[in-house]
């Protein structure tokens, strides 16, 4: 698929999607005769990965870590007992780290629901309050 859809589908821009290809984070599989970015659905599957971890505060290096990582996972060859374990080792820091930041998230998320509820009620106390036109 060209880069529009891949952009679509994962709801990064284009300029996101290029900048991340000059990182080297998610290079396209190919190109067409044209010129153009052809991604694969696992091309989309890592800008996933790459979008869900960017809002929890993970550096391009981590991301880059943890694609590279699961990338060895993933192909199985060449992998003794040690690597493999080594690699899940990194993968579950990332997750834990992951866990670690979700938590702060819902706590941030609660205090603004808070502040927002706060601002409502105060909305309605005013206008309670407010003459009435007839």
């Amino acid at each position: 698929m060209q880069i529009g859809e891949v952009a679509s589908r994962t709801e990064l821009s284009l300029r996101t999607i290029r900048h991340y290809e000059e990182t080297g984070l998610v290079v396209p599989s190919a190109r067409s005769q044209g010129g153009f970015r052809l991604y694969t659905e696992a091309d989309v599957a890592r800008l996933m990965v790459v979008r869900r971890m960017k809002p929890l505060g993970f550096t391009l290096d981590q991301m880059r870590d943890l694609l590279e990582a699961t990338d060895r996972l993933d192909a199985g060859t060449d992998l003794d007992a040690d690597d493999r374990a080594a690699l899940l080792e990194r993968v579950r820091s990332y997750q834990q780290a992951a866990a670690e930041q979700v938590g702060k998230l819902r706590v941030q998320l609660a205090r603004a629901e808070d502040f927002e509820g706060t601002l409502r009620a105060r909305i309605a106390r005013s206008e309670d309050l407010s003459p009435r036109h007839a």
